[in-house]
């Protein structure tokens, strides 16, 4: 029996590092669907292989960083021949996961994101702290080996900075939060689950592929899903319609369309991170509250339950004893 678990052990391990390394090289294929090319540089609005790692070493561990470094490795390969400089590329997309994990853990984090405080923390340490490294080496490595000019450094590492970054925020916070997530139990979740996902698979869309600026509309939508549904609700709403601007603004259509590069980037910058924050930070708060409530009511609960049997003359629950009056006591 131990040997057969000592076997299980390592095997367990390659399994997981194969995994990570899998859906690490998947989230960036999805992620090149909208690419956009700046200086030669291939950047991506939102890069789900960062979020994909950082929430693999949160649940896995860091153990797992090979598996990392494997999809990071099948995604310089997809893009152009390896070469020295792919090197440094490998070491930014390894290590800003890494770094970002290490400032969570040392922020001492949960993965349940029941927190204010952990949301703010993914949101600052994880995403806009971390992916620093990842921005900055590789515009370093890009403008060292000669493949990019020394003056476009600043306008590759934005937009690989707020990349990583969203993908941090808008992809992270749904595999943390999936292992977790529930069904309704009562019939009147359901019907407004439904409702919900029926208005927004037809309102996002619209504003997000309409010339109109109606990208405001989503908003409601991002509020009422943190409101009735929490984090799993709100999360999986910005992610939708942060994909479907993705696409709007990568086909330069809808909203995006006669805009300049520089325009669309700032304006889909923006909607992206304003639709994270929201859905995560107003989440969070509504977590929090509900959390604090339900601590509330358990203890009013066992308080009742205390003063009942101190009424009764019984004694106090979890095997109290009660004190005597008398003569003798004190």
């Amino acid at each position: 029996m131990v040997a057969r678990q000592d076997l299980r052990t390592p095997a367990l391990y390659v399994l997981q590092t194969l995994a990570v390394a899998a859906c690490y090289y998947a989230g960036g294929r999805l992620g090149l669907v909208y690419e956009l090319r700046i200086d030669g540089s291939v950047v991506s609005p939102i890069w789900p292989p960062t979020g994909i790692a950082v929430a693999s070493l949160l649940l896995l561990g860091p153990r797992v960083w090979p598996g990392i470094a494997l999809g990071a490795l099948l995604v310089v390969a997809h893009l152009t021949s390896l070469r020295m400089n792919s090197l440094g590329l490998l070491f930014a997309h390894t290590a800003a996961p890494l770094s970002a994990y290490w400032l969570l853990r040392r922020a001492g984090f949960r993965t349940d994101l029941g927190r204010l405080r952990d949301c703010l923390s993914l949101v600052f340490l994880g995403g806009f702290a971390a992916m620093l490294v990842s921005s900055t080496v590789a515009a370093g490595v890009l403008v060292a080996s000669g493949d990019l000019p020394s003056g476009s450094f600043w306008s590759v590492w934005l937009p690989w900075w707020v990349g990583d970054a969203m993908g941090v925020l808008l992809i992270a916070p749904v595999l943390l939060l999936l292992p977790r997530v529930r069904t309704p139990v009562q019939w009147s979740r359901w019907k407004e689950a439904t409702a919900l996902v029926v208005v927004t698979a037809v309102l996002v869309p619209v504003v997000t592929h309409t010339q109109a600026s109606l990208l405001f509309v989503v908003y409601p939508l991002l509020i009422w899903s943190a409101l009735r549904f929490e984090l799993p609700g709100s999360t999986l709403c910005a992610l939708f319609a942060s994909f479907l601007a993705t696409d709007a603004a990568a086909h330069r259509t809808g909203p995006f369309d006669h805009l300049s590069d520089t325009y669309i980037m700032i304006t889909l910058h923006a909607f992206n991170a304003a639709a994270a924050l929201t859905s995560l930070l107003l989440s969070a708060v509504i977590t929090e509250q509900h959390n604090t409530r339900r601590s509330v009511e358990l203890a009013c609960k066992e308080l009742v339950e205390v003063l009942e049997h101190l009424t009764a003359g019984e004694p106090a629950p979890h095997g109290r004893p009660q004190r005597e009056e008398g003569p003798g006591a004190r």
